[in-house]
């Protein structure tokens, strides 16, 4: 069973990171952050469209570092709820504080895609 994060969870995780680091408070839409929590689970005819926990946690990285659902900190938020996610579903981020850095830079950049995305989670990661 797969343990997702509430909207709640998200949002705190959100005001924490920004209480920690910097930068502006608040959502700037609020529909992006109601898919950025719907989409890790999302089905098509009663199949999941993201089988692993590498997939969903992309799907949480790529939609909050990509579309920018936080007026400030969507970088720090995209990685820090990815990395809850995994860690709440037994799963624990090995790569370095600077390659974790370089890899989230690559994903906003380069628009990396969810497979690449979980590729590197599989790659970097007990």
């Amino acid at each position: 069973m797969t343990h997702y994060l509430s909207a709640e969870e998200i949002l705190q995780l959100h005001f924490l990171v920004i209480e920690d680091y910097g930068g502006s408070h608040g959502v700037r839409d609020e529909g992006r952050v109601r898919s950025v929590i719907e989409a890790p689970a999302q089905e098509a005819f009663g199949v999941e469209q993201y089988k692993t926990v590498y997939e969903k946690a992309a799907v949480y990285m790529r939609n909050i570092i990509g579309d920018h659902p936080f007026v400030d900190g969507n970088k720090r938020t995209g990685v820090t709820v990815c990395g809850v996610f995994l860690r709440r579903n037994g799963v624990k981020l090995t790569a370095t504080p600077k390659q974790i850095e370089d890899f989230v830079v690559q994903i906003a950049v380069e628009h990396l895609d969810v497979d690449e995305i979980a590729k590197w989670l599989l790659e970097n990661t007990l």
